[in-house]
């Protein structure tokens, strides 16, 4: 900056600097989703945990439908939850309708069925399901459906 500039050329020139570094960081995110994934299948729910842990998630898991609705309740930070439709103590409906009481509309959930049928589909839709997945699902589709759903959320893109 030159020193024989105005305090108004040098206030001016400050904001727009200060401008250019807030458009600049506008798109950064400063905390990483936090997903829940449930699933009664441990292998499967740990794997699917390590899968988006290795890209930079934060994960919860719960073994059934009741533990996934408390996570809800205990965890405010959550971004995304994925359930599991067929789990003991409550099913991925039973929990989704619970946690639509719980927490607003706007928590986007994804349920995923190996035994996929119009029932599930009817339901999901009437709980505002971000997607249902049919297992078996490729690693791609099922990252691919969290990273657009959290894109188009919360704008972020992993």
């Amino acid at each position: 900056m030159a020193a024989n500039w105005t305090a108004g050329e040098t206030i001016l020139w400050e904001f727009d600097a200060c401008l250019r570094f807030v458009r600049r960081v506008a798109t950064v995110h400063w905390t990483e989703p936090n997903i829940l994934i449930a699933d009664d299948d441990r292998d499967f729910r740990e794997s699917l945990g390590e899968v988006f842990a290795r890209r930079g998630y934060s994960t919860r898991l719960a073994a059934d439908g009741r533990e996934a609705v408390q996570i809800v309740q205990n965890d405010g930070g959550l971004h995304l939850v994925i359930l599991d439709v067929h789990m003991p103590r409550l099913s991925g409906i039973e929990a989704l309708a619970e946690i639509r009481q719980l927490v607003a509309v706007s928590l986007p959930c994804i349920l995923m069925s190996a035994q996929l049928d119009e029932t599930i589909v009817r339901q999901a839709e009437q709980l505002n399901t971000a997607s249902v997945l049919a297992k078996p699902f490729t690693l791609r589709a099922v990252t691919g459906t969290v990273e657009q759903i959290l894109a188009q959320s919360y704008g972020w893109k992993m």
